[in-house]
């Protein structure tokens, strides 16, 4: 069944993950659902005489929704049919659109990975030709958009409490991984009866690490379609594309994010060959590759990718 989830007011928590609220929607295993989504608080909305689109109801959307630690808005959760705890949520990216002809770009005092290099707020908005793909950024570059949900997963356990959206963390949140595009499926741990998968975050385009604090953030539109899987069991999320595995890793410390996610794509190999664990190792030394995720958001990110020809 299709079903649409739209960003109006009560249908968008502002800036935080927690296992304790109520779902907005309510869906069965193997649903597809078109979620739409917002980006950016009061002050990132640009001036009404720079001519762009305002996504309809964000004004709506910021002056009602409850303010939570975070900055970023996630429209949700959606309660999917039969998910319990220590089951896994598949989440298929289907497709993934812009709302808007616009997106920004926010450098912040005391924030990004080069602080004390650029200690001024400098906040842009750039235009998005969306007929062509492209970005055009203000020194007159063009570059081709690749668009992906930075802020998405399922509900915390409700013992952790109001988290900020900031963290990614076991339930997924804002891991900012642009290999998350269309044609990505995820893999979430459970941790809630229902999942209550939310998202949002909208990225036009980012590189690995996002280092001056954000993307070209945007509002997008995303269909997922989503299956409950009792024959997994996780601990973080993991992820493919038609062409690779993915693990995860996220800490404050970039090195044990770098071991968490090479950790998980070691027990991926073993499951997926048998491999020994010191063969799979060897295998991540010579065929997978480390990449920073991003730098910015509190816990750092590491992922891993290994070539699906490279899996024994």
């Amino acid at each position: 069944m299709d079903h649409v989830l739209r960003s109006v007011p009560g249908n968008v928590q502002w800036g935080l993950w927690d296992g304790r609220l109520k779902p907005v929607l309510r869906i069965a295993s193997g649903d597809r659902v078109t979620i739409e989504t917002l980006s950016g608080e009061p002050d990132d909305l640009p001036d009404p005489s720079l001519g762009y689109d305002i996504v309809p109801g964000h004004a709506e959307v910021l002056a009602s929704a409850f303010r939570g630690p975070g900055p970023h808005l996630l429209t949700g959760p959606i309660h999917i049919e039969g998910a319990e705890p220590g089951d896994v949520l598949e989440v298929r990216v289907l497709n993934i659109e812009l709302r808007c002809d616009w997106g920004w770009n926010l450098q912040v005092p005391t924030l990004g990975t080069l602080p004390e290099d650029f200690p001024e707020l400098r906040r842009i908005h750039i235009p998005l030709d969306r007929a062509r793909n492209v970005a055009k950024l203000p020194w007159g570059q063009e570059l081709p958009l690749a668009p992906f949900f930075g802020n998405f997963g399922v509900a915390p356990p409700p013992a952790w409490g109001r988290l900020s959206s900031k963290e990614p963390r076991a339930f997924g949140g804002n891991m900012d991984n642009k290999e998350l595009g269309a044609g990505s499926t995820l893999y979430f741990p459970v941790f809630v009866p229902g999942a209550l998968f939310s998202a949002g975050d909208g990225h036009a385009l980012q590189g690995d690490g996002e280092v001056c604090l954000t993307a070209i953030e945007a509002a997008l539109t995303g269909t997922f379609e989503f299956h409950v899987r009792r024959d997994l069991r996780l601990t973080s999320p993991r992820a493919e594309t038609a062409s690779d595995w993915i693990t995860m890793g996220f800490d404050e410390d970039l090195d044990d994010a770098a071991k968490a996610a090479l950790r998980d794509m070691i027990a991926l190999i073993r499951e997926k060959s048998g491999l020994s664990a010191q063969d799979a190792y060897t295998l991540c030394s010579i065929a997978a590759d480390l990449r920073v995720t991003q730098l910015v958001d509190g816990n750092k990110g590491i992922h891993c990718v290994l070539a699906k020809s490279r899996m024994p």
